[in-house]
């Protein structure tokens, strides 16, 4: 039997590990994942319990190319059509194949399956040296703020699972969900694809999710995406005690903990910048963060869905 790295390295050692049915942490262009192989059983449900994610909540495959999306999901051409956007930040919710070499817990019961290729290289690389398709939620603990850096995971998880440092990721928020069911398409989760792109592609326009589907994807559960802190939305300015997110223009007087995360109204770069600084402003021990207005257009409308989710109501127990 091959010896396991207990120090990987190189991206080869984190491939081991996979293999082997361990769970490693890896840089994708939205968020970092918590990688395991998505045939096993064994590996998905340590991600499950890595994370105290509830198992009705379905997860991500991740693969190398679209020949091994192919392996577990029915492309119809409407389907093609959208994989043409790959590698991106876009999930296309599909039929499963029958026979797929996926675990039964990855889409959570369901006779869908989430695939993507990621748009970063050393995701790809890790994906084709495992050479399976991987399971990745975001790598952090259920219901809390996703990790953008390899700093965020190590300390959400108290470094624990090896973390394949890729830098900073250049999206910040979780892929756009779309679902293929026939000639229906289905935004169910806004991300870092704004709807205008995908359907420029189709050339028509696009539903979203009714609210009335269940869990069929990550990221439709109520509370998700929170930090401790609690979240005061469309707020002008902030109030004494909280910690204030801006975008664009920011109080000149403000003197509490403040981030901003665009100066100049620019919606990619707060959507880069949106976890990270929750997370800066969560370690500053305030009680609430209060965050200034956000238009809703463009990829506002997946900074405004992640903002609302992390702003609602918690339990915790059943947050994804």
């Amino acid at each position: 039997m091959q010896k396991l790295p207990s120090s990987p390295t190189s991206i080869a050692d984190f491939a081991l590990i996979l293999r082997a049915g361990g769970l490693v942490a890896f840089p994708t262009e939205t968020v970092y994942g918590l990688g395991a192989d998505a045939g096993s059983s064994e590996a998905v449900l340590a991600i499950y319990e890595a994370k105290r994610r509830p198992r009705f909540n379905p997860l991500i495959a991740h693969c190398a190319d679209l020949a091994m999306a192919e392996t577990l999901a029915v492309f119809s051409p409407l389907a093609k059509k959208l994989a043409a956007l790959w590698p991106g930040p876009l999930t296309l919710v599909l039929p499963k194949l029958p026979g797929a070499p996926l675990s039964d817990l990855v889409t959570a019961g369901l006779d869908t399956v989430g695939v993507r290729i990621p748009n970063h290289p050393m995701a790809l690389e890790l994906i084709a040296l495992t050479g399976r398709p991987l399971a990745g939620p975001s790598a952090n603990p259920s219901g809390r703020l996703s990790p953008t850096t390899a700093a965020q995971v190590v300390a959400g998880f108290g470094g624990t699972i090896p973390v394949l440092d890729g830098g900073a990721c250049a999206a910040g928020l979780e892929s756009t969900i779309i679902k293929v069911d026939g000639d229906e398409v289905v935004q169910l989760r806004a991300g870092a694809m704004p709807r205008t792109e995908i359907e420029a592609v189709l050339g028509r326009k696009i539903g979203k999710a009714s609210g009335h589907e269940g869990i069929v994807a990550p990221g439709m559960m109520a509370s998700h995406y929170a930090p401790r802190a609690l979240l005061r939305l469309d707020a002008i300015s902030p109030a004494d005690g909280e910690a204030y997110l801006a975008f664009g223009q920011a109080p000149h007087n403000w003197r509490g903990p403040m981030r901003n995360l665009s100066a100049s109204a620019d919606p990619r770069e707060a959507a880069r910048n949106l976890f990270s600084m929750l997370h800066e402003l969560d370690a500053a021990g305030v009680d609430t963060i209060a965050v200034a207005p956000i238009p809703a257009a463009g990829l506002g409308e997946a900074i405004n869905d992640r903002l609302a989710r992390a702003a609602a109501p918690r339990d915790l127990t059943h947050s994804g």
